[in-house]
């Protein structure tokens, strides 16, 4: 069972449960950016997608915000080099 990708903005993380277990992606509010600092996923739940669309999720949000991205967690900047649509949002 999957529930809803949820952002919780005051904690800086979005987060969702998949089979009774959570993942989750942080990040750190900054001047006119966030920085994407971890994204983790337990291994249960493993090669889903679920880091890419936390990721994608932060992504948009930050998009719809007007921020730019650093991504200083591994996975976050491997999505990015993936995804090259969010290249206008990198720092």
């Amino acid at each position: 069972m999957v529930s809803e990708l949820i952002h919780d903005p005051a904690r800086h993380r979005f987060s969702i449960e998949v089979d009774g277990h959570e993942a989750e992606l942080v990040y750190v509010p900054e001047d006119g950016a966030i920085a994407i600092v971890h994204t983790g996923v337990p291994p249960e739940i493993g090669g889903r997608g679920i880091a890419g669309d936390l990721v994608k999720a932060a992504l948009e949000f930050a998009r719809n915000a007007g921020l730019k991205v650093k991504p200083r967690c591994e996975y976050a900047a491997a999505y990015l080099k993936r995804h090259r649509e969010y290249d206008d949002l990198v720092v």
